[in-house]
């Protein structure tokens, strides 16, 4: 593998309360998933999130997820499928206009937290989440997670789609994420999240916690915005890719049209 895409969570600040550090983040990353004032930021965070990654040359996607800023987007919200449509429609418009008032477009769209891990295992959510990014703009790219519902649902209904697997998160044995409720779920060692992906380009799919491997493609290595780490792991994984000779490169280049 000559290329590989790195993304990370970022904008997920809000009014004067402050999560992450998009400006030390970006310069190692290729696409940045933008919070579009559902779990997270507000119209203010946005801009200057789509402005910082215009000036580093990164591509811009949109983050929505459920409307819970109290959880951070990380407790489900039931909701019906015209909500779900209706929701992530207001979301990624509301990302589009600022992108386009900054000079940029919207690349793609990647779920968060509890929408996307439910999206993941309950078809009719994915469907849900597919059928509002094709009503959206049936040439975007869906940035989901491998062997998932959701990339399948996307495959379905004809978007590109790009296959992700997370940098700082364990692997259940069925290639689910190890919920965040167990103890050893996250990964908080830059040099052990390294480990992970060098065995994941290794075996060329997933390493899960009991050792198993599961192969499959994948396009992108995702890194935590939100992490007490994820400048260090950020930094790492950025340098171990270099020594590889593995070039950063924006989702749009690694999915075909």
């Amino acid at each position: 593998m000559h290329a590989i895409n790195v993304n990370a969570d970022c904008g997920e600040s809000f009014g004067p309360w402050a999560m992450g550090d998009d400006a030390a983040l970006l310069p190692l990353v290729a696409s940045a998933n933008v919070a579009c004032g559902g779990h997270a930021g507000d119209p203010m965070v946005m801009t200057h999130t789509v402005r910082l990654a215009r000036s580093l040359g990164v591509e811009v996607g949109a983050h929505p997820g459920y409307p819970d800023l109290q959880g951070f987007g990380r407790r489900v919200i039931p909701m019906s499928a015209e909500e779900i449509r209706a929701m992530l429609l207001a979301q990624i418009g509301a990302l589009e206009a600022i992108a386009r008032a900054e000079g940029m477009k919207l690349a793609y769209v990647k779920p968060h937290g509890a929408l996307n891990n439910l999206a993941c295992v309950d078809r009719a959510v994915a469907e849900s989440v597919v059928e509002a990014i094709a009503a959206w703009d049936r040439s975007s790219i869906l940035l989901a997670p491998v062997a998932s519902q959701l990339a399948k649902a996307g495959e379905e209904r004809g978007l590109r789609v790009a296959y992700e697997v997370y940098v700082d998160r364990r692997y259940a044995a069925d290639g689910t994420l190890v919920p965040r409720s167990h103890p050893d779920a996250l990964l908080h060692d830059p040099a052990e999240c390294v480990a992970q992906v060098a065995r994941f380009f290794a075996e060329g799919g997933i390493v899960t916690a009991n050792g198993s491997v599961l192969r499959m493609p994948f396009h992108s290595l995702c890194v935590h915005g939100d992490s007490p780490g994820a400048i260090a792991t950020a930094r790492a994984l950025h340098g171990w890719l270099e020594a590889q000779g593995i070039a950063l490169a924006p989702l749009a280049e690694l999915v075909g049209g």
